[in-house]
């Protein structure tokens, strides 16, 4: 059985490495869930039905790529993402401070899944609270209990992914029976234009963070065949199940809006499984965000925050962002996420498989069983943050080209060209 907190400071012993369905079916859960049907929603609200496939193509194959390479490098070393960073350019300051960044977009997908169970919660009752309301008490119940761990929500959490996957199944049945592919196909787009490329941003942007906590889950792994089967499977449940049928509902329906999907196509039934939904998804956000800041926090501080306290506050943000109108960002969220942490992935990847600048050091360290000593490992990879930096700016301002693509290329280009200058550097100043 896996255990995403157990070894966190450390390798998975050979001893411990898990079939390849048993990592198979937790690493596609990351994918299945309601946000990839909000996504495949606006793809088939704003775009004709050949560019919507096209770009989750396009984004299938960036996803595949990254999610391979680094899973395939959590599964070698045994160890997760975030340490993984340490030797792979970032060090231990850089690996931390990567940590924060996850822990702010988990806290904006807090905001956005909250913004949905709000909706539903407002619809169901006939909008006698407004969103505004309900909102603040969806986010303040749900933070209140991960706050004190309530364990009902574990056992929501079983039953909200097999419920999500049935109501999609039936949606679809229901929604796509009586109409044929032609008749879907010449259904105009009604929602606001999307371009191919700021779509298969978008697409990379849903599922990005996904590939950087693909090692915590690789390192159970027994092979590299097993992590390539374990992101083809991923990316079709996700990407092309998923997604796809939630593109051709959306065209069908001539609407993005899910709380109208699912309300139109399966009544309070569908309400209730959405909201069942948020709330096994928030719960994980929530505790992971919180996690990801204290850890951040002590590392570079060395202060430990306290666990509560911390959940309470995130939560609290969590929840203004979606009085605020995260959800109407949704987008704008998945554009940042797009172009943000796909040269975190590419520096790592370099890193790991070309530059190879510490794969001795943890060759070593592999056959003891152990992981490097922190005096062997580097503070803080300034060319790493440096070129994630730039990387992000340019796919962000930039108008030319697939944003995503141009951030992740620009990132790797600099960080290879630099670090390689570096390491002919130091022989030729040694000699003299």
């Amino acid at each position: 059985m896996i255990k995403i907190e157990d070894y966190p400071l450390s390798r998975v012993p050979e001893n411990k490495r898990v079939s390849f369905l048993s990592v198979a079916v937790v690493h596609m859960g990351m994918l299945t869930a309601l946000d990839q049907f909000m996504l495949g929603s606006v793809l088939g609200d704003s775009m004709d039905l050949a560019s919507a496939f096209l770009a989750i193509l396009a984004g299938s194959v960036i996803f595949g790529i990254v999610t391979w390479g680094l899973g395939y490098a959590g599964m070698r070393e045994g160890i997760s993402g975030s340490l993984l960073a340490r030797w792979c350019g970032f060090g231990r300051i850089g690996s931390v401070l990567i940590g924060l960044v996850v822990a702010v977009s988990l806290l904006g997908w807090f905001g956005i899944q909250n913004a949905i169970f709000a909706k539903s919660l407002n619809f169901a009752l006939g909008d006698r609270l407004g969103f505004p309301l309900a909102a603040s008490l969806s986010g303040l119940l749900l933070t209140v209990l991960v706050t004190y761990g309530f364990k009902a929500l574990r056992v929501t959490a079983r039953i909200a992914v097999p419920l999500f996957i049935c109501l999609v199944a039936f949606i679809s049945f229901h929604t796509l029976s009586g109409h044929t592919l032609q008749q879907i196909i010449d259904l105009p787009p009604t929602g606001s234009p999307l371009t191919i490329s700021a779509a298969i941003t978008m697409v990379v942007g849903g599922a990005i963070v996904a590939s950087l906590m693909t090692p915590d889950l690789t390192r159970y792994s027994k092979s590299s065949k097993h992590v390539a089967g374990i992101t083809l499977l991923t990316i079709i449940a996700g990407e092309f199940i998923v997604n796809g049928l939630a593109i051709l509902i959306a065209r069908t329906l001539q609407t993005a809006d899910v709380v109208t999907i699912m309300s139109q196509a399966a009544g309070g039934v569908g309400l209730l499984v959405v909201i069942l939904s948020t709330l096994r998804v928030n719960d994980l956000n929530l505790y992971s965000s919180s996690l990801g800041v204290i850890n951040a926090v002590e590392g570079i501080s060395g202060k430990k925050l306290k666990y509560r306290s911390t959940t309470l506050v995130i939560g609290l943000l969590g929840t203004l962002l979606s009085v605020l109108g995260i959800l109407d960002r949704f987008v704008d969220f998945l554009t940042v996420l797009g172009v943000v942490f796909p040269p975190i992935l590419g520096i790592m990847l370099v890193d790991y498989l070309l530059l190879r600048s510490h794969r001795g050091l943890l060759d070593r360290s592999r056959l003891l069983g152990e992981l490097p000593k922190d005096s062997e490992t580097p503070v803080i990879g300034w060319v790493a943050i440096i070129a994630t930096l730039v990387g992000s700016a340019v796919g962000l301002l930039t108008e030319w080209g697939v944003p995503t693509i141009n951030s992740l290329l620009i990132s790797c280009v600099i960080y290879y060209v630099v670090k390689l200058a570096q390491q002919r550097s130091r022989p030729a100043a040694a000699s003299a």
